[in-house]
């Protein structure tokens, strides 16, 4: 087999200890190793890059063994003497049984790298790293805040307070004015019922009588505390907001740019930065971005018949946020993405149906980060206009099996009794133009005929 580096390494890295192959080509045609073991602090590491240097090692390879090889990759990346870093998915070097040694980890390592046998993960630069760590901390918060939030609810439900059957957010403008007031010592549920802000569904006498309880100091405090907890979370939240909008400020108009696509709002498309980044070279096609995401069917195939296509685990923060635009896509109106939803939940389920979504909708930012473009709406009609013959036959057939009878007639084009042509695609709406059809938002102006002026 030919080889791809004459010299390489090859790296075992654990919480203490970090086991590294040095492997040489010889003059003969033979590779030739050495092995060392180092430790895992900053001045050991740093002897480490030493001992590579001193060998003229460029390319490294490591497993990504937990958050344990974030120190040695830190290290090897800032170091004068550049290296060319591999970080591989330990599936892809798994031992043998028998076999498993930090050494042989090493040297097996250091062996595929060598050959070409290992693809790297993706490790975004570090400002992007930078940028992934607060999203994914403000989703902890987040994950935090709800679970107060749930608990304030479940703290209301053993004192037979119904505020949760009758609002749907406890905590809103209402509900939080309405838990201040009860915190504070109020236990009247008509006055408590007044504290709304605004409009609320339920009517003033189904208020108060969810709000009917039994109301003692102990559920006060508890109350206090849970509400000081909720305040705190949402500081520590609008802090690391404020952070994140430091670091995308020169990214605004990447932003605006991912926030055309339907559902995706600013904390979507920050997320979308902080977990892919900007340069799409890093992944060959979208289709190999879905996949890394973990937003595509797996592949299980055997003898001409398919298995489980259930996906491989990926991104799971990217994954959960797309997933959770793809519901909301789902109640959008005159959306090619909400067209896509129902056209997959018709036939699969609504799960597929946000998964086939969440897909589109990671696809769609892939060109609009690679291309520097925008997301131009094809409309809810856009696979109806997609095949008009299949679209004809589909609704022609459930006509009929409900008891009509159809006959299909085309329609006129051009002048028309009584009114006029629609304008030529040039100068209709933006919409329209980019279909190359006539404008189908404005209505054609009728003709005015002259009154005819009696004697």
């Amino acid at each position: 087999m030919s080889l791809l580096y004459r010299r390489c390494a090859g790296m075992d890295v654990h919480k203490k200890s970090i086991t590294v192959c040095v492997r040489v080509r010889g003059l003969r045609g033979r590779s030739e190793t050495e092995t060392a073991c180092f430790g895992t602090f900053t001045q050991q590491l740093q002897e480490m890059v030493e001992w590579l240097k001193a060998r003229q090692i460029r390319h490294v390879a490591m497993e990504s063994t937990g958050v344990y090889w974030k120190p040695v990759w830190n290290v090897l990346e800032s170091s004068a003497w550049k290296f060319d870093l591999l970080l591989v998915n330990p599936q892809q070097v798994r031992a043998l049984p028998g076999k498993k040694t930090d050494r042989e980890d090493s040297r097996r390592i250091s062996r595929y790298l060598q050959q070409g046998l290992l693809r790297g993960s993706f490790v975004p630069p570090e400002a992007t790293r930078q940028l992934r760590e607060l999203t994914r901390r403000r989703t902890h918060l987040e994950g935090d805040r709800n679970r107060v939030i749930n608990r304030i609810g479940r703290l209301l439900e053993t004192a037979n307070v119904k505020l949760g059957s009758v609002l749907s957010n406890i905590v809103g403008k209402s509900g939080r004015a309405i838990l201040n007031a009860i915190a504070g010592g109020e236990k009247n549920p008509e006055v408590l019922a007044s504290y709304t802000v605004g409009r609320v569904k339920c009517t003033p006498q189904e208020l108060a009588q969810a709000l009917e309880g039994r109301y003692d100091h102990h559920l006060r405090w508890l109350l206090r505390e849970s509400l000081a907890d909720l305040d705190a979370l949402d500081r520590r939240v609008g802090a690391v907001e404020l952070r994140i909008g430091e670091l995308t400020a020169g990214q605004r108009e990447v932003i605006g740019r991912l926030c055309t696509l339907p559902g995706v709002d600013v904390t979507t498309a920050y997320t979308l930065l902080a977990e892919i980044g900007t340069d799409m070279s890093r992944f060959p096609d979208a289709k190999h971005l879905a996949s890394w995401a973990g937003l595509c069917p797996g592949n299980a195939e055997s003898g001409g018949k398919r298995f489980s296509g259930r996906t491989r685990k990926g991104d799971r923060y990217l994954r959960r946020i797309l997933i959770q635009n793809a519901w909301a896509v789902a109640h959008m109106k005159d959306c090619a993405l909400t067209a896509l939803f129902f056209r997959v939940a018709a036939h699969a389920g609504m799960k597929k149906a946000a998964m086939a979504v969440a897909h589109r909708i990671l696809v769609l930012a892939y060109y609009i980060l690679r291309d520097g473009v925008e997301y131009r709406e094809a409309g809810g009609d856009y696979y109806d206009r997609k095949n008009p013959a299949q679209t004809v036959k589909r609704l022609t057939r459930r006509l009929e099996r409900i008891g009509f009878e159809v006959a299909l007639k085309p329609k006129k084009t051009g002048q028309q009794e009584g009114h006029r042509s629609a304008p030529p695609p040039d100068q209709t709406c933006k919409r329209c133009n980019a279909w190359g059809i006539a404008c189908i938002h404005a209505r054609p102006r009728p003709i005015l005929k002259p009154k005819k002026v009696s004697d």
